[in-house]
């Protein structure tokens, strides 16, 4: 019969990869040297077929389970398991282009991103950045050597939420590789595949993990032909996840749903709070009617997590901004959200942007919420205002 998500991910999480073997938890299968019954075994393996067990690096019954939930989650039918979310962006950059290829980059790319963008010179390939607001229009900057275009819905640091469909529809008319990062909705508030995107791209360090203690990633197809390209160039860039930090994401996954939806509310509400602050002129959320690409999330995703930020007036110079951020209590410095614990950072975006002018002026605040009660988030934010800014 069929079963709602939160059902699969619970169920699902009892993977039996051991015969006779039953718990809730699924078995934690270590593994280097894989061991073949004989050389005929050995000789016929084909690195193309899943089933085959070739090399710890490549694959255990562990992260392949971890792999097919996955894709199970965010309607793909394959993906791979890759050390890191930034690894997973380089996996999908050497197993697409090659000398001579032109990439597109959103201007409000995840920054490591934008950065790898100048590194592929070294190799021949050209970098350029787009309006991650411009939609279908992204066809007038399409070349004969486009090979991939990057999306990221909404923009990691200033969140605005680009038309994926309009960008994917123009993309797939050429013959042209889309990948979306789409780490902020952690595969539960936008489904990729539903908007015509060929690759979706999560950090799982993130919601997945839930622990703030795992560094993984993972890119996820629908199109065999080009999971083989990837799987290929994953193969030859050494990139393996270990079997504990594939049982720790998989014993996250079951409340990864109820967590996101915790954060959600409790940012939403402190974000409409920060809306009526003196000392704020833009809340960036994508949920909230006056966020760039609004429409588009309102028409295409079905929630939104705990990561927004802040835009605070600009007579308030970055000494205040910094003080006003190290003076909060529940509030962390650190770059990897997605668990428990809410963190704060201050960015200056204009020297991030290459071909979009940021409008404003004031300096700017990511925040991510994470499971403490709202109250005292509300608190910590109002007393720290107060002392630093206000003072």
């Amino acid at each position: 019969m069929d079963t709602h998500l939160q059902t699969e991910l619970v169920h699902h999480a009892q993977a039996n990869l051991t015969a006779g073997w039953a718990a809730i938890s699924a078995p934690v299968t270590r593994a280097s040297t894989v061991i073949f019954p004989n050389l005929a075994t050995l000789r016929a393996l084909d690195w193309r077929h899943d089933a085959q067990w070739r090399y710890g690096l490549h694959a255990t019954p562990i992260s392949h389970a971890l792999a097919q939930q996955l894709a199970r989650l965010e309607g793909a039918t394959h993906a791979l398991l890759q050390p890191s979310g930034l690894a997973a962006i380089v996996n999908v950059y050497q197993g697409l282009l090659q000398q001579g290829d032109d990439v597109l980059i959103p201007d409000n790319a995840y920054t490591p991103n934008r950065d790898y963008g100048a590194w592929l010179a070294r190799f021949g390939i050209s970098a350029r950045y787009y309006d991650p607001l411009m939609g279908a229009e992204i066809a007038q900057l399409i070349q004969a050597n486009t090979r991939l275009i990057w999306l990221e819905a909404p923009g990691s640091v200033t969140m605005e939420v680009p038309d994926v469909r309009g960008i994917t529809q123009v993309a797939r008319a050429r013959g042209i590789y889309t990948a979306l990062d789409n780490t902020w909705s952690a595969g539960l508030a936008f489904k990729p595949f539903e908007h015509g995107c060929d690759i979706s791209v999560q950090a799982l360090t993130k919601y997945q993990s839930g622990g703030s203690d795992v560094l993984m990633g993972a890119t996820l197809t629908t199109d065999t032909e080009l999971y083989l390209k990837l799987k290929q160039a994953r193969m030859q860039l050494g990139f393996g996840v270990s079997a504990d930090d594939c049982a720790l994401v998989l014993r996250g996954l079951p409340s990864m749903t109820v967590r996101y939806a915790a954060h959600e509310q409790s940012a939403l509400a402190l974000a409409r709070w920060l809306q009526t602050r003196p000392e704020v002129v833009a809340v960036l959320h994508p949920a909230l009617p006056d966020c760039p690409g609004h429409a588009s999330w309102k028409r295409d995703f079905s929630g939104s997590g705990g990561l927004f930020s802040v835009v605070f007036d600009e007579k308030y110079t970055p000494v205040q901004i910094d003080r006003f951020v190290e003076g909060l209590q529940f509030f962390k410095l650190g770059f990897s959200w997605g668990g428990a614990l809410s963190l704060a950072l201050p960015y200056d975006v204009a020297p991030l942007r290459t071909v979009t002018r940021w409008p404003h002026r004031g300096g700017l605040v990511r925040f991510f919420i994470g499971l403490e009660d709202e109250r005292d988030l509300r608190a910590d934010l109002e007393r720290s205002m107060s002392t630093h800014l206000l003072g």
